[in-house]
């Protein structure tokens, strides 16, 4: 099995900073794309930054210069930067990661979620 586990979130004032990790462990050959997502209260989910097995990134326009996403794939961690945050940036955070398992399955796998809280 294939487990992500994030930490790193809670309560910051606006302005703040918070640094968002996710391990991913188990029956693991390789992983390719890693992203945040986020889903604030009554709205969808959305894409905040993914990036590459070769360390290619995008982040959308709302966190641009903002957050910054990044990897170590030797431990098969995300994290993502939160810098100046926002009220507006108040969501459940999750980590997705497309994964390879040693059995040659190939898939999307989420973690449970962390909450990132931005007080004004």
């Amino acid at each position: 099995q294939v487990q992500l586990v994030e930490s790193g979130g809670g309560l910051v004032q606006a302005g703040g900073s918070l640094r968002l990790s996710c391990a991913a462990s188990g029956y693991i050959s390789s992983i390719n794309t890693m992203n945040w997502y986020r889903q604030a209260p009554g709205k969808q989910r959305e894409l905040v930054a993914s990036i590459t097995s070769g360390g290619s990134t995008n982040h959308a326009d709302s966190v641009k210069g903002r957050f910054t996403i990044s990897r170590d794939n030797a431990k098969n961690t995300v994290f993502l930067q939160m810098n100046s945050l926002k009220p507006e940036d108040t969501a459940v955070y999750y980590c997705n990661a497309d994964i390879w398992t040693p059995m040659g399955a190939y898939g999307g796998y989420w973690g449970q979620g962390t909450q990132v809280t931005v007080s004004s």
